[in-house]
């Protein structure tokens, strides 16, 4: 979609989502939205909470609701949870609602990057790399039908992600201006 009033990050946890988004918001005088940040606000649960007392069902319809919400909004850089694209719904919201960028990352960077982490639900599993392998597997086929653009951010900091992500940008999206920016 192009233009569109909003940016939309879709790709695997670990790919930099949030990091990413947040500069790429301020350079581009977009609000910043973080899907999972707001639900926890939201609910006042973390999503490891969410996962256990709801499971993983219960966590999708509160992300589906939530990104249903958000994405009837303007101005603004949404990152998106890595499971979102799963459902389809979801898909063509996206897909109707903004310009979206894909963060590709393989297993190998993911397994790098989340090493040391214990917040994520889907990352409890004794066996990591056959989860995320496993994830991308089911998930890169949708992010890569989604994405009107995609970045591979393997081996690239934050910073640098979101510097060669605003170079890309200048040339494929073009910021649809609205009369009701959030």
């Amino acid at each position: 979609m192009n233009p569109a009033s909003n940016l939309i990050l879709i790709g695997p946890m670990g790919a930099g989502k949030t990091s990413v988004g947040r500069r790429v918001a301020r350079a581009t005088g977009l609000h910043f939205v973080d899907i999972d940040q707001l639900l926890e606000q939201r609910t006042g649960a973390s999503v490891n909470l969410i996962f256990e007392v709801e499971g993983e069902a219960g966590f999708r319809r509160r992300e589906t609701e939530l990104l249903a919400e958000i994405c009837g909004d303007d101005g603004q850089l949404i990152a998106t949870g890595g499971g979102a694209v799963l459902n389809a719904d979801n898909r063509a919201l996206m897909k109707r609602s903004g310009f979206v960028v894909f963060l590709d990352l393989s297993v190998e960077q993911q397994l790098l990057r989340l090493g040391r982490d214990r917040t994520r639900p889907l990352l409890r599993t004794p066996d990591r790399r056959q989860r995320l392998t496993a994830m991308a597997e089911q998930r890169r086929p949708l992010y890569l039908e989604l994405a009107d653009l995609v970045l591979d951010s393997n081996g690239l900091s934050a910073p640098r992600a979101s510097q060669r992500l605003l170079g890309l940008l200048e040339g494929r999206w073009q910021r649809k201006e609205t009369g009701h920016a959030a």
